[in-house]
This record gives C-alpha cells, structure tokens and sequence, in this order.
C-alpha cells in the first residue's frame, strides 16, 4: 500500500543538497523552490568574478573544473554551503510539516486495508476487520 500524498523528507533534503531548491521541487512549493534558486544565482553572480570561470571558456572538462573550484574564495564557498544547509532544512521541514498535516485531514484509516473509517463504526465497512477502538464514555 502506497499513499501517494505523503512526501519523504529525507529525499527533499538530498535533492536540495544537490542543487538548493530541487527538493522544493519535489514537494510542489513552486515559489520556494524559485526564490532558492534565485538566493543560489544572485550569491554565484555576486561573489564569483568572470575570470574566475575563465578557465570554462575553452569547454567543460574535469581540468577545467578543478581549476575554477581552487579559484573560489573561501568566503563564498562557506556562503553557498550555508546556503545549501538552509535548503536542505527548510525541504526537509517542509516535507515533514506538509505529511502531519495530511494526516490530520485525512482522518482514521483501516489498519489493515488503509482506506477510510466510518467513526460510528466497529469494523472496516470495507474489509470487515475488526478495530480496537477505545471505549467513549457514556453520557
């Protein structure tokens, strides 16, 4: 039994470790993943000159690569890793807020089948199996 509604907050979390924002992606908050995306770009553009990329002008190759990660300034390295960690809290809270809350909505469910109960009743009018609910108190 699957519920497709459910998100898993630790997948949020290793996609926005990833890239900041595709975990937001995942959960459907379209606008959070945007303004993640958008922090990411405005802190590269601001912190990373153009020759420090020059090494990507002739083509992307792993050289390359390495060159451009070894020209980075420690500040903006520490910036975008807390960044990242941000991220990766903030989908992973949201995963975790957005799963309590559809629980909450979708009331009592059969142990046994997963579909909803009747709150009147002492079994699943689906697969007739049998619930332990707590007795009320009469009045």
């Amino acid at each position: 039994m699957t519920d497709t509604g459910r998100k898993r907050p630790w997948l949020a979390a290793l996609l926005a470790f990833i890239y900041p924002g595709l975990g937001h992606l995942y959960l459907r908050e379209w606008l959070r993943a945007l303004l993640w995306f958008g922090l990411v770009f405005s802190t590269t553009t601001l912190l990373i000159n153009d020759s420090m990329v020059a090494p990507l002008s002739d083509g992307v190759s792993l050289e390359a690569l390495l060159t451009v990660s070894r020209s980075i300034p420690i500040e903006a390295s520490v910036v975008l890793f807390v960044i990242t960690a941000f991220s990766m809290a903030d989908a992973f809270y949201m995963a975790t807020r957005g799963n309590a809350e559809a629980e909450v909505v979708e009331g009592a469910k059969c142990p046994h089948c997963g579909k909803e109960l009747e709150d009147d009743l002492d079994f699943c009018h689906w697969c007739t199996t049998k619930l332990d609910r707590p007795a009320e108190p009469e009045q």
